[in-house]
């Protein structure tokens, strides 16, 4: 009974749309309603701005962290893996925000962050530089999905890689549209993480 009771509380966890909330608490506005529509940070990003992205991303991640340690705070017989994917679930199909949430990206480095901090920084390490080469968030996203699973592959157990294998597909499943405005190159690029030094204006 405990086991139905935590996979139930982890959907609910993620479902907590946390860029609604910003959106709504803070500036008044309802996200679905501005830029891609997504509730996730990126979109936060684009809409409301670094500190109201920087907010959104990191409640998305920690709900995905708090999710798959329910099991070890209930000292509950389920692998944190599963009540991890319950709240990638969550984010991505939210109850509270009727069925349409985010890309599963923050909130599934939130679950590897509990069950391997080793690949979340590995994870977050390949994001940052595949944004760097790329400057596509989605692109970037796509790739350390790809990555993360290859290491999963490489250096984890068969509980590990079927978990990742199954982010991974949810990630690059909800970027799909991305993909295709990436190969008409209609896809925005990020202006803000470059070396390249603007030109002085007269």
């Amino acid at each position: 009974m405990i086991e139905i009771i935590i996979l139930i509380l982890a959907y609910l966890l993620g479902s907590i749309p946390f860029a609604l909330v910003v959106g709504k608490i803070g500036y008044g506005i309802d996200i679905r309603e501005h830029g891609s529509g997504n509730l996730g940070g990126t979109n936060t990003f684009r809409t409301l701005g670094v500190k109201a992205g920087m907010i959104v991303t990191i409640c998305d991640i920690l709900k995905g962290t708090l999710a798959a340690s329910l099991p070890f705070l209930f000292a509950a017989e389920i692998h944190p893996l599963i009540a991890g994917l319950c709240a990638v679930v969550g984010h991505v199909y939210p109850v509270f925000a009727k069925f349409r949430g985010g890309k599963a990206v923050a909130t599934s480095g939130g679950v590897l962050l509990f069950v391997s901090p080793i690949m979340f920084g590995i994870m977050l390490f390949c994001f940052f530089l595949f944004l760097f080469l790329t400057k596509y968030v989605s692109l970037s996203s796509i790739l350390t999905a790809i990555v993360t699973t290859a290491y999963s592959i490489i250096f984890g157990d068969i509980p590990l890689i079927i978990a990742v294998s199954l982010l991974a597909a949810f990630v690059i499943f909800k970027h799909r549209t991305n993909i295709s405005r990436i190969i008409n190159k209609t896809e925005p690029k990020i202006t803000w993480l470059s070396l390249k030094k603007k030109n002085p204006t007269n």
